[in-house]
């Protein structure tokens, strides 16, 4: 496929991508609480509120995020698969449902390195590490006096131009219908597979260095963490 056809195939899909990513912003969202229950009897994990994974480290939370994202992988080839049958016909609801199983999967990664999304300004960090997720580096301005009803939008669109290209780079086998199953199968794969990657080192980094400072403040204090047993 030449430039001009990239570009062309990447203006047609990016209205798909947005308009799915908004959706996703706007219905998808895990429940934390229902999500600490099944951590806490899935892993035994002896925590109380998602702030305890503090106490707990990423040698703890590491593993079960990266079975989060193995496990969201899997979803995003089943549907890749079922919606690649179509071929480019389907490009619209295979966007919209891919962008569910993306956003839930970096709201579970959230919760699991100890940070909610109940106020605006973690709800613009979410998205922050949405678009880290995507390859986009925003910087910190493009956070600082924005509200999180006009972030979001701006951070959507950025992605959306983003996914868009990458998207036309890789799936142009999608335009073949049945042909394109396996293929749908394999690059939604490889998408939710490289989002979750980046999203984990983003989130790993962050629980690490919110660790570190929650140890020196204690340290300063006379107090200090101590690690929750695990069984």
């Amino acid at each position: 496929m030449n430039v001009k056809r990239k570009v062309r195939l990447s203006s047609l899909i990016r209205p798909s991508v947005s308009e799915g990513l908004r959706r996703a912003y706007r219905q998808v969202r895990v429940d934390p609480q229902k999500y600490l229950l099944h951590v806490q009897r899935a892993h035994q994990l002896p925590i109380r509120t998602w702030r305890e994974v503090f106490l707990l480290g990423p040698e703890v939370m590491t593993p079960i995020a990266q079975s989060t994202v193995r496990a969201s992988t899997r979803a995003a080839a089943l549907e890749g698969a079922g919606f690649g049958i179509g071929g480019f016909a389907t490009l619209l609801p295979d966007m919209g449902v891919l962008s569910a199983i993306t956003i839930r999967m970096l709201q579970k990664l959230s919760l699991l390195y100890g940070f909610e999304y109940s106020s605006d300004e973690e709800t613009a960090d979410l998205w922050m590490a949405a678009a880290s997720a995507a390859g986009l580096d925003l910087g910190r301005d493009f956070l600082e006096k924005q509200a999180v009803e006009k972030l979001v939008p701006k951070i959507v669109d950025a992605m959306a131009a983003k996914v868009s290209a990458e998207i036309a780079e890789k799936w142009a086998g999608r335009i073949i219908p049945v042909v394109s199953a396996g293929a749908g199968a394999a690059l939604n794969y490889y998408f939710v597979r490289g989002w979750g990657r980046r999203a984990l080192r983003h989130f790993e980094a962050r629980h690490i260095a919110e660790r570190d400072r929650r140890t020196l403040t204690n340290d300063l204090t006379g107090g200090g963490l101590t690690p929750l047993p695990v069984n």
